[in-house]
Parts: structure tokens; C-alpha cells; sequence
């Protein structure tokens, strides 16, 4: 079965098996999730209650990897790690709130201490 898999693919099967079964399942949900909120008031309380939501798992995730990290991240020290954040924070500061100049500059110091307790 595996074989004629691997024949008909030309030996990509594990990138559709990703595809099929990590990307389209979540997508559908973010096409209803577009058409269900079409019609939102951005200010209503439940949209409120989304964004701090989303916030407050945003801040849960960055608080397991600073505190509690895990795989290569476990060999970067702690001041490494909250350096890196606070470096991410500075850039997306100084770069007039820009994300990507936030990820870069985080990005660099995190790479920079792991490269060197590594």
C-alpha cells in the first residue's frame, strides 16, 4: 500500500498527509469564522472578551517558554530567554510597532545566547 503511495506521489505523501489532515481540518474553521463574523461590531463585549482571550493565551505560551522551556530552548539561560523578549519588545518598540522588526530583533539575541551556550 505504502509503495504504491510512494509511486503515485513521486514521494511527497507525508506532505499531503499533512496537508490533509493538519491544514484542511483547521481551515474550514477559519472560513466560518470569517463568514460568522462579517457582521460583528468590532466593539461589542463579546469581541472584547475574544481579543483579551487571545491576549491572555497569547501571554501564557510566552510565559511556558520563558519559565518552563523545553527541547533545544532548555539549553538557553534564563536571562538569555527574558533578554530575548525584552530585546523583541525594544525592536517592536523602536521599529514604530512593528512585528516583524520585534521577531527579528528577539529572534537574534535568542539565537545569539543559544549559539553561545550551544
Amino acid at each position: 500500500m505504502l509503495a504504491a503511495l510512494e509511486h503515485a506521489t513521486g514521494g511527497l505523501w507525508p506532505y499531503l498527509v499533512v496537508v490533509l489532515i493538519g491544514f484542511l481540518p483547521t481551515e474550514i474553521w477559519r472560513v466560518i469564522g470569517v463568514f460568522a463574523g462579517r457582521n460583528l461590531d468590532e466593539s461589542s463585549d463579546l469581541m472584547i472578551w475574544v481579543r483579551l482571550v487571545a491576549a491572555a493565551l497569547v501571554a501564557g505560551v510566552v510565559a511556558k517558554l520563558l519559565l518552563a522551556p523545553s527541547g533545544a530552548l532548555a539549553v538557553v539561560p534564563l536571562w538569555g530567554r527574558a533578554g530575548a523578549l525584552a530585546a523583541g519588545g525594544l525592536g517592536y518598540w523602536l521599529m514604530r510597532r512593528s512585528v516583524l522588526g520585534g521577531l527579528v530583533l528577539g529572534e537574534a539575541v535568542l539565537i545569539s545566547v543559544g549559539l553561545i551556550y550551544a
